[in-house]
């Protein structure tokens, strides 16, 4: 479980035109990350490109706010090195505490990420 009060530097959230140049991710710089859980109603998804040179684990942190009161599972998912992969973002990761999802990355370095909605 995550610190109250605690704060982590934020994944870039996009929305993207209808045309024009797909938005770029931005480099992961530290191992936690907030996403503003406002962009969660809208069906908004984590993009994560890998280029690590090794495989990356990516955990969708549990807020540890479930209704029956116990802790929920976590499990992280592993993207392959040189991969892209999406992740759909739930209401239940939104820790209503603060109104963010927090993402961790291990290792972070070599990854990029972006929120899009």
């Amino acid at each position: 479980m995550i610190p109250a009060g605690s704060s982590f530097p934020t994944i870039p959230t996009i929305q993207p035109a209808v045309t024009g140049t797909a938005p770029a991710s931005a480099p992961v710089t530290t191992a936690l990350r907030a996403i503003n859980g406002n962009v969660v109603a809208y069906g908004a998804t984590l993009e994560v490109v890998n280029a690590s040179g090794g495989p990356v684990d990516v955990l969708i942190v549990d807020p540890g706010r479930t209704p029956a009161g116990n802790p929920a599972e976590q499990t992280a998912e592993q993207v392959a090195d040189g991969t892209t992969e999406v992740f759909k973002l739930a209401n239940h990761h939104v820790d209503r505490a603060t109104n963010v999802v927090v993402v961790a990355f291990q290792p972070h370095a070599g990854v990029s990420a972006q929120v899009i909605y």
